[in-house]
């Protein structure tokens, strides 16, 4: 049953506060599984999950070309909640700090709207909700699924707690950045500490290498590139009087363009080995390549960035150096990825993190009004 536009605020709200309190993680979403398909199916969406995917929901509305995609992550983080709210996680240790939670409330918001005109639809509608965002897997689960097969276009948003609450944040080309992982491990030989020249020091070896590190940002990249590598784990040791056999850290990469990525990878490579040698220690790197910038088609963002001005404060944000699975569609779909304003008191992972529930229908219905510009605007083509 489709709810009328007096209600449809409050409904919004009070799924969003449901799903707050019953966050679950990456790939295990299974109670928030259930809870959207049976919502879905009340509003007569046909649910087409593919066989092979294990959490999440795709499911279609309309008939016929084009295909335009809703997409909204539904995971939550592993972080104790201390946020003091009413409708706080029921599941100790696990929290939406990322506001999933909205972002799945404000896309079942979108497919009430989009229940109610579902004979007059120009085309189909496909809602992906998607899994395991957080783990930088679940766009590839989806897509490797056949979850987004047949899609002309698929839009989706973050929200942004530096933004007011409803503000729209749309670009062309490149919003969010390319993530890349690394774990080094230095091995030497562990002595003594009051007879080092009996060992290879891998401690020693490890913060040197963390600040010759830096040096590929401010020596080796584009200054008018976007490059960040941060170093964020350290370990090595285990008591005060033993140089250890072995320590290690990881951390990650962000970049904007495919050059600098590469820049960055091949540096990191150079600097490991090179400082390995320099200090007589053997160096193993894991680098694991997680996802590209989203990249925001020019000629779709146009049609979003009109029609969303129509009915939105629309501003030009900053690009974040925080990373969206969301590429792995962008990079093969012609796509559009927007932020929206939540007015939250810190950013997003932070334990006491709230959002405003006022940006919560301009968001729904910004998925419902570009939804139909782009069903529109492909009909057209």
């Amino acid at each position: 049953m489709t709810v009328t536009q007096t209600d449809l605020e409050t409904v919004i709200r009070e799924t969003r506060h449901y799903l707050h309190q019953h966050p679950e993680l990456s790939d295990h979403e299974v109670q928030t599984t259930a809870y959207l398909t049976k919502r879905l199916v009340a509003l007569g969406f046909r649910i087409i999950t593919p066989v092979g995917l294990k959490t999440g929901v795709i499911a279609e509305i309309g008939h016929g070309k084009p295909v335009i995609g809703l997409r909204s992550d539904i995971d939550a983080l592993p972080i104790k909640e201390a946020t003091g709210l009413a409708f706080s996680s029921e599941n100790d240790g696990v929290m939406h700090a990322c506001g999933h939670d909205f972002h799945m409330a404000s896309l079942l918001g979108a497919a009430e709207l989009l229940a109610r005109e579902a004979s007059s639809l120009n085309g189909t509608i496909r809602l992906v909700f998607q899994p395991a965002e957080e783990t930088h897997v679940g766009a590839q689960e989806v897509r490797d699924a056949g979850g987004v097969e047949g899609l002309d276009a698929i839009i989706g948003f973050h929200n942004k707690p530096d933004l007011p609450a409803g503000t729209i944040g749309l670009l062309p080309g490149g919003l969010m950045a390319a993530v890349d992982e690394f774990k080094v491990t230095f091995t030497g030989i562990g002595t003594h500490a009051a007879m080092p020249q009996y060992g290879r020091d891998p401690i020693v070896a490890l913060t040197q290498t963390v600040n010759a590190l830096q040096t590929i940002v401010s020596r080796n990249e584009d200054p008018q590139q976007t490059a960040v590598i941060s170093v964020t784990h350290i370990e090595g040791g285990n008591t005060w009087n033993v140089i250890p056999g072995s320590s290690w850290f990881e951390g990650t990469v962000r970049t904007f363009d495919h050059q600098a990525r590469a820049v960055a990878k091949q540096r990191f490579t150079e600097v490991i080995n090179g400082q390995a040698a320099t200090f007589g220690v053997q160096a193993e790197i894991n680098w694991q390549t997680g996802p590209d910038v989203v990249d925001n088609n020019p000629e779709l963002e146009a049609v979003v960035e009109a029609e969303s001005r129509e009915h939105f404060d629309v501003v030009a944000p900053q690009p974040s150096n925080a990373g969206e699975d969301f590429a792995f569609f962008s990079q093969r779909i012609p796509s559009v990825f927007a932020f929206i304003g939540s007015h939250g008191n810190s950013d997003w992972h932070h334990a006491d993190l709230r959002l405003d529930d006022a940006g919560l229908l301009p968001a729904a219905k910004w998925y419902y009004y570009n939804a139909k510009a782009l069903l529109t605007y492909l009909s057209t083509k």
